[in-house]
């Protein structure tokens, strides 16, 4: 799943500066396979790199890159793609059930 890169607000992303100053950081994220995927790196964030597409990655120590707007949660706080994340999980409850038929 190649989606677009979404801008993320100047509020979250110094949010994100400043955590990555601390010692360990939790991050729950959507991967990149063809289907919602959603996976978790946690440890030490070493910086914020701008990719040439403008893309915002979060680098961790163990070399695990992480796009800015596919994170769901990040240190217990919702992130850009927590919203998405939310759809999903309401999906079921729907009269469709993710089918894309009518009701």
């Amino acid at each position: 799943m190649n989606t677009k890169y979404l801008p993320i607000t100047l509020d979250y992303l110094e949010l994100i500066e400043k955590t990555t100053k601390e010692d360990t950081i939790r991050v729950f994220y959507f991967g990149f396979d063809n289907y919602p995927n959603l996976e978790e790196a946690s440890g030490k964030a070493t910086s914020i790199v701008k990719d040439e597409d403008n893309s915002y990655f979060l680098i961790f120590d163990n070399n695990t890159r992480v796009r800015l707007d596919r994170i769901v949660v990040f240190n217990g706080i919702p992130g850009p793609a927590y919203d998405e994340y939310d759809a999903y999980a309401l999906a079921p409850l729907t009269c469709k059930a993710g089918y894309d038929e009518d009701c």
